[in-house]
């Protein structure tokens, strides 16, 4: 399966395709004549946004500010189209490369194949940032500078937040045609057994 490597980018991004509460969440990387999309989950794109923040802080506070730090014009425009799915992203790996002063982000392929047991035993051991991919696997990996990195994760945790609006009372997700609220009658549909 291919490594997508784009070094650097001309667009890396995070953007969902659907309406709030039915959103599918995309990484995007497009470069070179070519737009790789992958599909994961919400709660991935909120973490790797905050994990590039959190890795751009450690990193200026051992080598101090990265030389190209300087922000690119903001994006908020929607995904390259046609967006089609290369893949679904099972794991992400952050890095930073003090040589070229990079952010590398690295999406792996779920591997749907692996057994629960071979996962808790931690019996296949995955190179990260290896230059080919696990056999069974495709990988995206992109090359950042620290301005276009904290661009990415701005715009992602835009695109996580503009989802449904949250419950003042329970803090679960309000749907458009109406909420049950636990804090208002104790009720909670997905508690019943």
């Amino acid at each position: 399966m291919p490594v997508f490597q784009f070094n650097p980018p001309e667009r890396f991004v995070a953007g969902t395709v659907g309406q709030p509460g039915d959103r599918t969440f995309f990484l995007q990387a497009v470069g070179e004549g070519r737009i790789t999309s992958a599909v994961l989950e919400k709660a991935q794109v909120e973490a790797l946004a905050t994990r590039i923040e959190e890795l751009l802080e450690e990193v200026h506070r051992r080598f101090g500010t990265p030389p190209d730090d300087a922000a690119p014009p903001e994006d908020d425009g929607p995904l390259e189209q046609p967006i089609e799915q290369d893949f679904r992203v099972g794991t992400l790996a952050l890095a930073w490369d003090a040589e070229a002063a990079r952010v590398i982000i690295e999406a792996q392929e779920i591997d749907e194949t692996a057994s629960e047991e071979m996962l808790e035993d931690d019996e296949e051991e995955l190179e990260v940032f290896a230059e080919e991919a696990p056999a069974h696997r495709d990988v995206l990996r992109v090359y950042l500078t620290p301005g276009e990195a904290r661009a990415f994760a701005g715009r992602a945790l835009k695109v996580v937040s503009a989802g449904r609006p949250d419950c003042p009372l329970c803090g679960r997700p309000l749907d458009p045609n109406g909420h049950v609220c636990a804090r208002q009658n104790g009720y909670r549909p997905d508690r019943l057994v």
